[in-house]
């Protein structure tokens, strides 16, 4: 078939590559316009439009999708493959193609419609996610689905970890759900009404971390809000990044302690209001990420309170 590829983050590119290499015919690369950035606010452009550009495709970038809607018409293109395009599509461009959008969620809809899929999927505790075809329509990730594949959720994994697996995993869906459609194979089934929920974008007012709360969540908490916004924590009166963890053994917190009480030094762990937290990675206010052990070398914290001011 032939495509008009939206996408926006270095997410998308494992789709765009695919869908290159696949049998269907990009024509184009629609993306969002560059934006300034950094201090000097010096124009930068979406990744996928550097590596459009290196496949030699033409790239668009309208303010608004639906100002492309003549290049899309020129073009003669069949169908319109959404990957994180970061954009609100209106109605005629949902209908400039004959196939419509075929868009890829990172999640197993209809459960976690919405921004942030893959967050609120570890926060949630979620052991299994994946991911979704599914035809545009006018809801919130509401449209009827192609195909979905599943996989499972890593015990320790990071929310950027685990979009870098789903980004492959729906590379190869996209392509497949194109084949479906061009050889007829395919066709969309509505939703299920049961199992709905949304992933709100997280903000960094909820990252702050709540020791009073079980190990688990706030293990989820820490590896669901990195790469952004970050799950944090105050210290000594000082605000304190928390980007890794996992649950720590019960060796060595099996005494418990009061909530966000430093148990041990050597590994950095935690008290939670049941089970405690073993932090692997660290970033205090004003400095750069580092490993809990180098934090521990500079930072005498044996028995101080996380959490309070």
């Amino acid at each position: 078939m032939r495509v008009v590829f939206l996408g926006t983050p270095t997410l998308a590119i494992p789709a765009l590559d695919t869908l290159v290499e696949s049998q269907h015919e990009v024509l184009a690369v629609l993306t969002r316009p560059d934006k300034p950035a950094g201090r000097s606010r010096v124009p930068s452009p979406p990744p996928i439009k550097g590596r459009a550009l290196d496949l030699g495709l033409p790239v668009w970038q309208p303010p608004k999708a639906r100002e492309a809607i003549d290049e899309i018409h020129d073009a003669r293109a069949d169908v319109l493959a959404v990957v994180a395009y970061g954009g609100w599509l209106p109605p005629p461009v949902l209908e400039a193609t004959e196939q419509g959008c075929v868009n890829v969620h990172p999640s197993l809809l209809p459960r976690w419609r919405g921004a942030a899929p893959i967050e609120r999927a570890i926060i949630a505790g979620d052991e299994t996610t994946g991911v979704s075809t599914m035809q545009i329509d006018e809801g919130l990730d509401t449209g009827p689905l192609y195909l979905q594949q599943e996989c499972p959720v890593g015990r320790t994994e990071t929310a950027g970890e685990l979009a870098a697996r789903l980004a492959g995993l729906g590379a190869g869906l996209l392509v497949r759900t194109l084949d479906g459609l061009e050889d007829g194979s395919l066709t969309a089934t509505p939703q299920s009404e049961e199992g709905v929920t949304y992933a709100e974008k997280l903000t960094p007012g909820e990252c702050e971390v709540d020791w009073a709360a079980p190990a688990e969540v706030v293990d989820g908490l820490i590896r669901g809000s990195n790469p952004r916004p970050g799950a944090w924590t105050m210290l000594g009166g000082r605000r304190i990044k928390l980007w890794r963890s996992r649950l720590a053994s019960s060796v060595v917190s099996v005494r418990g302690g009061t909530p966000g009480e430093v148990l041990s030094t050597s590994p950095l762990v935690v008290s939670c209001a049941s089970g405690a937290v073993e932090l692997l990675e660290v970033q205090p206010d004003g400095k750069s990420r580092m490993s809990a052990e180098a934090f521990c070398r500079g930072h005498d914290v044996g028995g101080e309170r996380m959490g309070a001011c």
